[in-house]
């Protein structure tokens, strides 16, 4: 009981104050164009700077719309067949604004991938002649960076999705898409590979009973590979996470990324605490991320020793 406290908590803590202390001694050495590279203290006190701005812009927000109610209350009394306009609020993203754009786009990338990569993964696990028509495919596609891909994104969605009055942004296609590409590639390698190294004696049990073919891939090869579909799933979140801050700082797109360019060309003295904020913040809902499908894994899948990493 002792080891294991030891282990899962003691050890962790006392890497984290090591990793603090030395950073904390590094940063009082390395001086920027913009002054000394912030230390812990100066990120913690950004982090309620950047709090402080949102709670700021949501009161501001409020009083926006409020203002409208009553305008168009006081304009509705003088003429009752007036129709109330509300105009949307147009403030500025803040911090906690951007995370939520980056998570509901880094989402909704990697399901759309899954949804089609799962399929195909598990379609050309058990066809070989499929396997063979599909494998040169993906081996000349897998190495691009999906950045690569980004400008060609960009100029398709804005010839094909034109309309005065969009359900979603341009910028978000073209983030969820560049996403999508990039989550493609490892979920239907490790579906195809987990489908085709099913145990034979499985496959075997499925042609006695004269499984139908839907029954026979509901029954016997879901739950037999649902471990590497789900290392597919997990290497591809962690990639297009990564992936979709570059794309947004490489085409301003609203989310975390932008958030980072922007305070880099804002150049003042707190932008270099800030952007370090944001990275830790990065690298904390990346490690959130792959903790969370690793539990979602260990909840559906029958072999619990697979998701103990």
């Amino acid at each position: 009981m002792v080891n294991n406290i030891t282990r899962m908590a003691v050890i962790p803590l006392l890497g984290i104050l090591g990793f603090l202390l030395l950073w904390s001694a590094a940063a009082q050495n390395i001086d920027t164009s913009l002054g000394k590279f912030p230390g812990p203290a100066a990120v913690w006190e950004q982090f309620g700077s950047l709090y402080e701005e949102h709670t700021t812009e949501r009161g501001k927000e409020a009083a926006f719309y409020e203002r409208q109610e009553k305008r168009n209350a006081a304009r509705m009394e003088k003429d009752p067949d007036y129709v109330p306009k509300i105009r949307a609020y147009t403030g500025k993203e803040t911090f906690l604004d951007q995370i939520a754009t980056s998570l509901v786009t880094v989402m909704s990338g990697f399901l759309v991938a899954a949804a089609m990569a799962i399929p195909l993964g598990i379609a050309v696990g058990l066809s070989k002649t499929l396997n063979s028509a599909i494998n040169p495919i993906v081996q000349i596609f897998k190495p691009v960076s999906p950045l690569a891909w980004l400008p060609l994104v960009t100029m398709v969605v804005s010839a094909l999705y034109v309309s005065p009055d969009p359900m979603v942004s341009k910028s978000f296609l073209n983030s969820m898409i560049t996403v999508t590409l990039c989550c493609l590639w490892p979920m239907v390698i490790n579906t195809s590979v987990g489908v085709a190294s099913i145990d034979s004696d499985l496959v075997n049990v499925s042609r006695v009973l004269r499984l139908p073919a839907m029954t026979h891939v509901r029954k016997i090869v879901l739950p037999a590979s649902i471990p590497m579909i789900f290392t597919g799933m997990r290497l591809s979140l962690g990639v297009a996470w990564m992936v979709l801050i570059a794309a947004e700082m490489l085409a301003q797109n609203p989310g975390l990324g932008k958030f980072v360019w922007d305070e880099f060309q804002n150049g003042s003295s707190n932008s270099l605490a800030r952007i370090m904020a944001a990275v830790l913040v990065i690298g904390f809902i990346g490690f959130l991320l792959d903790r969370g499908m690793l539990q979602l894994q260990r909840y559906v899948s029958w072999d619990k020793s697979s998701a103990d990493r």
